[in-house]
């Protein structure tokens, strides 16, 4: 639930709140966007940051800023009267994405319970996944009744008086089974450089299919022939896809996860190719995608953990995750740029491109895997 407010307060947030407050405001619409790509770069920069400070004291009190430095953004978003303070108000919530999402929460889970912090992150991942589908409403409904500002002032409040308190009732204090690995010494880190690199590359290029496909679906599909209407009804496929297919990765807890990794990027690659060269399967295309996407998420926590210690993994976490962030940040302006340039099916042909890629990398990935079980220890 915790993950859920603190989504739905800043990643999620401009999806429903953007349009009142370019009305209110009149600012440009690329800048209001744009503020969202900002906070994202910010994380990105500060992710290796947060990853030694949980490596260091644990995730108890990092995740548990979390909440206050987005309910802060939020309230100096509310006060806003300028672009510039506008926008200092996203580097403040961008500051809170990179203590509170998922990369921090995976290290802190990592650094509390080593090898067994994998059903953990599948089950949060889970429930993560209702993000969008419990926050657009509740926003959009706040707005509706009390305008954005408030709106704004309201989910603070909710921030500053749940997640810290939460998070520091449920979290034990402590570096827990790191605490016997002298992880501040983290110079050396025992992970293959290719299996590293690779992993890397692979959580990148699904970062930016999922970054393209969250913010062009609607135009995409319009750019293909179907109505508004048609292109929002396939759009709402994709939520319960992707919580469809993290309810059956519960039960499929003993398969390695570089295997649901070749799972998730086989369905992501199959499900834009039928959108892109089928457009009678389009609806097919994107619950195939969308299982695929949603695996995506758990496959980030569970795979790092998989191939290397649990000191490493939180070590690393937030330097793997650096270009993702980028990848996410960067992806809506060349988006824009390609679906000018290219039109819908340019964009699409790009997409599965880097589909195709992400499936070939990940069949390197399993060859270096098995080679490197096989070899003696």
């Amino acid at each position: 639930m915790l993950q859920i407010l603190v989504w739905g307060g800043s990643f999620f947030l401009m999806a429903v709140m953007a349009g009142p407050i370019i009305k209110d405001t009149g600012w440009a619409s690329q800048w209001v966007y744009g503020a969202l790509s900002l906070s994202i770069l910010v994380s990105a920069l500060l992710a290796p940051l947060t990853s030694r400070l949980i490596a260091r004291h644990g995730g108890r009190g990092v995740l548990a800023s979390s909440g206050l430095a987005v309910a802060a953004g939020l309230g100096l978003m509310a006060a806003s009267t300028t672009l510039a303070m506008f926008l200092l108000a996203w580097v403040v919530i961008g500051l809170g994405m990179a203590l509170g999402l998922y990369e921090a929460l995976f290290a802190s889970l990592g650094a509390l319970y080593g090898e067994r912090a994998g059903s953990a992150i599948t089950g949060i991942t889970l429930i993560s996944g209702f993000a969008s589908t419990l926050a657009w409403p509740l926003v959009a409904l706040l707005i509706e009744h009390i305008g954005w500002r408030a709106t704004c002032q309201v989910y603070a409040v909710l921030l500053a008086l749940t997640v810290a308190p939460l998070y520091l009732w449920a979290l034990p204090r402590g570096r827990g089974s790191l605490a016997k690995q002298q992880t501040a010494v983290a110079a050396v880190v025992a992970i293959d450089r290719r299996i590293y690199g690779l992993l890397t590359t692979i959580f990148a290029l699904g970062a930016v299919i999922m970054t393209a496909i969250s913010v062009q679906l609607v135009s995409l599909l319009q750019g293909l022939g179907y109505s508004l209407a048609a292109a929002i009804g396939f759009g709402a496929l994709l939520g319960p896809s992707q919580v469809g297919s993290r309810v059956l990765q519960v039960f499929a807890r003993k398969r390695h996860p570089v295997w649901t990794a070749l799972i998730s990027v086989t369905l992501v690659a199959m499900g834009l190719l039928l959108v892109a060269l089928a457009p009678g399967a389009t609806a097919l295309g994107l619950v195939l995608y969308g299982a695929g996407n949603g695996l995506r998420a758990i496959v980030r926590g569970l795979l790092p953990l998989a191939l290397m210690s649990p000191a490493d993994y939180v070590l690393l976490m937030g330097r793997m995750s650096r270009p993702s962030l980028i990848g996410q940040a960067l992806t809506p302006l060349a988006g824009g740029f390609l679906l000018q340039a290219l039109g819908a099916g340019g964009v699409l042909a790009t997409l599965c491109s880097l589909a195709l890629l992400n499936v070939l990398l990940v069949g390197w990935l399993i060859r270096l895997v098995s080679h490197a079980s096989q070899r003696p220890s």
